[in-house]
């Protein structure tokens, strides 16, 4: 297992491959690009994002998605311009900034089989949900200045501050007029599912590009209208089929559009290679050696400061919090080096330099453009293999904390949850008994089979020990149910191939073992 590559390095390999051999070609267009991928990536980010665990972290997400994108585009842009003076200052703000943002898809991808702290995990998802937004307002500012020749101090500051407050209340209060809308068309109409899904789907791509036309984040607009909706839509109000079918579209579309950008992203090495020559000129260095040399440093140096950040922000946590107290309260740091190799450059990276324009108001071309494009590649490859390559090693053998199977608060509200059905139960029972005449035994019975469902599910829950030798029932009940439902399958697939029933019968019965059995799978492992 160690050697296993990443499924991004094979799918930017693969696509690097098509467009070597000229199989696909594609002009990829930045603003383009970010209007198809990002909105909905983002959006379902936002929506599936634990919220508790969000402002749990708050103050350690918040530092490295906007205080170390700041200082990492002033450090890297700096240094950039020491070790390459012929590249404008402006311009090696640009790159710094397009190197700032990470992409968490590409990292966890890598390690999908070993152990990480959740808190670990939550703070990774967290950073990279806003820091693209500070990623690319940094790069339209230095843009911006270099087009100009001119910085206004005040004026930058107010467009970083509208672009941040006004992204993030575009797209909570356009997420929730959808949600109002949807919600009252389906209560005077009825719930039609497929357009259920369509709204969701077209939601992301509403709040993004209001939030561009009025010059807020269109990224910070698009992770809040996702964030919005879940919250909106915890009360319950669709319909099971519409959540069921949604949730399938929406991880087919994540699944789908993580895989093409990534192929993109390999399909535009070829084209960016052949202009390595002309890059590495622009430098002062004819010798590509030079062009790997700037690669290495700029990704230490990336690595580094996360590292250093990450340290600094865990010590002022334990600080806080009062845990700082002799050497074996430090930083564990195999979780602070996890940390800064999961920071990892992507597609992002890459459409932010291509993004930069082709030439200056006066005609001349944009300086040093096609340096900054090599240089934003080169550091997206190595991060990712330096990633696959010590990720794994980091994790493997360290100290997780453990998390019970059901804690309190997850036992409390199925408890909760069990009484509110059993009392429904009841109230059905005693509405069938206060009709005229006797009551239906037939309907009396479906009550008790159904209320003896909850109990037992009660009877579960409450005990607070696990019992006969530390075997949990519930949980060899789930399995139980698992066998039983998949020997239903089993049978119906058997008829089926015995023209027994039809394949639609076949199609709606399989469909609903496949819920029976999910829905069981998931509660024994809870």
């Amino acid at each position: 297992m160690g050697g296993r590559v990443a499924l991004p390095l094979v799918q930017i390999a693969v696509g690097a491959a098509l467009g070597y051999t000229g199989v696909l070609s594609v002009r990829l267009e930045p603003e383009l690009f970010f209007l198809l991928f990002l909105p909905p990536l983002l959006f379902l980010d936002g929506w599936r994002v634990p919220q508790q665990d969000l402002k749990d972290n708050a103050v350690t997400i918040l530092s490295l998605a906007f205080g170390l994108v700041l200082i990492t585009v002033l450090g890297i842009g700096l240094m950039v311009h020491l070790m390459v003076p012929a590249m404008p200052l402006a311009v090696c703000f640009a790159l710094a900034a397009v190197l700032s943002p990470t992409d968490i898809v590409a990292a966890t991808s890598m390690i999908t089989d070993m152990p990480m702290p959740r808190r670990v995990l939550r703070i990774l998802e967290g950073e990279a949900l806003f820091n693209d937004a500070s990623g690319l307002v940094c790069l339209r500012v230095a843009v911006a200045v270099a087009m100009t020749g001119v910085f206004d101090v005040w004026s930058t500051a107010a467009h970083l501050l509208w672009a941040a407050v006004g992204g993030v209340v575009i797209g909570l209060a356009l997420s929730r007029l959808i949600s109002l809308a949807k919600l009252w068309v389906a209560t005077q109409l009825g719930e039609d599912t497929s357009s259920q899904i369509v709204i969701s789907l077209l939601t992301p791509y509403a709040a993004y590009l209001l939030a561009d036309a009025l010059g807020g984040s269109a990224v910070l607009a698009a992770v809040a209208a996702g964030m919005m909706m879940s919250r909106i839509e915890v009360s319950g109000k669709l319909l099971a089929v519409t959540r069921i079918r949604r949730s399938a579209v929406w991880e087919t579309l994540q699944f789908t559009l993580n895989g093409a950008i990534f192929l993109l992203l390999g399909e535009q090495l070829p084209g960016i290679l052949s202009r390595a020559e002309l890059g590495a000129a622009e430098s002062g260095h004819r010798g590509l050696e030079w062009l790997a040399l700037y690669v290495l440093a700029i990704t230490v140096a990336l690595a580094a400061m996360r590292f250093c950040w990450v340290w600094v922000s865990v010590i002022i946590w334990r600080w806080r919090h009062g845990m700082l107290s002799g050497w074996d309260a430090l930083p564990n740091w195999r979780l602070v080096a996890t940390m800064s190799t999961a920071g990892v450059r992507g597609a992002v990276t890459l459409a932010g330099a291509l993004s930069l324009p082709l030439a200056l108001p006066d005609g001349m071309p944009f300086p040093s453009r096609d340096l900054v494009i090599l240089i934003a590649a080169g550091v997206i490859l190595v991060s990712l293999v330096v990633a696959n390559a010590s990720l794994r090693p980091l994790l493997r053998g360290i100290e997780v904390p453990p998390e019970p199977r059901l804690d309190t608060q997850e036992r409390s509200a199925r408890v909760e949850a069990a009484k509110a059905a059993i009392a429904a139960l009841a109230q059905v029972k005693d509405g069938a008994k206060g009709r005229a005449g006797l009551p239906d035994a037939e309907e009396l019975a479906a009550i008790a089979l159904v209320a003896d469902y909850y109990q037992h599910r009660l009877s579960q829950l409450q005990p607070a020990e696990p019992t006969r030798a530390g075997a949990e029932p519930v949980h060899r009940e789930e399995h139980l149910h698992v066998l039983a439902v998949r020997a239903e399958r089993a049978a119906i697939a058997s008829m089926v191939r015995g023209h027994r029933i039809s394949n639609d019968l076949a199609h709606k019965l399989l469909r609903e073992t496949d819920l029976a059995e999910a829905a069981f799978q998931t509660a024994s492992e809870a």
